[in-house]
């Protein structure tokens, strides 16, 4: 058993962690491809336990209760999305929200009121090539202070720059061509990490629409670096909730 702690520097909603962070915190304990369930809001500055369990799985525990878990998985993707570092930041000017009507103004990944340097600041919009298949793109420079021990940028937090994408990706409807506001939380998500990137090294995300069933969203997503090599893959879900349950209150 090892003790993690959310600080409240990654937080996503105001007071629970940032989904991708949080699973990539627990995904750390399991080799190769990963699938973390949330099973509840992680709480931040709070010691929790990270165990393995007798079926060969994992848990995150704040005392008795079971905040997440996960598997080993096989993370496959139907296809893989691209874009240029130029196309990417030209989606990020079409990004879907302004900065006052964001959700999540503080969210470590993606919110416009966290500082460079400190919030990942992941800004995705649509790509304007894909008018029939909704396609979201952001570029992604990862700052110096994101880096573990061997100088690559932590696995925890290329599951973080994969996770919001998905989101906004899921309120794409490919049918009417239209985006919608509705408020998401992440349900699950699965990774599978090729190669991480360096501090400075500028990355391009890919995010896109994969299916709806009620209340259920799903997107997968993909990590580039600038010339085209594919770092890491992400298969999420979210689940539509109310805006009290989004913010925590509910």
């Amino acid at each position: 058993m090892t003790q993690i702690i959310i600080d409240n520097r990654f937080r996503g909603p105001p007071n629970s962690g940032n989904g991708g962070y949080v699973c990539g915190r627990l995904a750390q304990h399991i080799p190769g491809g990963a699938e973390v369930t949330l099973r509840a809001p992680p709480p931040l500055d709070t010691p929790l336990d990270a165990a393995a369990t007798d079926n060969g799985t994992w848990e995150l525990r704040d005392g008795t209760k079971v905040v997440a878990t996960g598997r080993a998985a096989s993370v496959e993707l139907a296809r893989v999305e691209n874009a240029s570092l130029p196309e990417a930041r030209a989606a990020e000017l079409l990004a879907l929200f302004e900065p006052h009507e964001h959700p999540l103004p503080h969210c470590f990944v993606c919110g416009p009121a966290r500082a460079q340097g400190d919030g990942l600041r992941i800004f995705a919009g649509p790509l304007s090539r894909h008018a029939q298949t909704p396609a979201l793109a952001a570029s992604w420079t990862p700052d110096s202070n994101l880096a573990a021990e061997d100088g690559l940028v932590a696995p925890e937090f290329l599951w973080s720059a994969l996770d919001c994408p998905t989101g906004f990706a899921c309120n794409c409807n490919p049918e009417s061509k239209s985006f919608d506001k509705t408020p998401l939380l992440l349900g699950r998500m699965s990774a599978r990490i090729e190669a991480r990137p360096r501090p400075g090294d500028p990355c391009i995300i890919t995010a896109w629409p994969t299916g709806r069933d009620g209340r259920k969203h799903t997107a997968d997503a993909a990590l580039h670096n600038e010339a085209g090599r594919l770092l890491a893959v992400a298969r999420t879900t979210w689940i539509s909730v109310e805006r009290e349950v989004q913010l925590g209150r509910g």
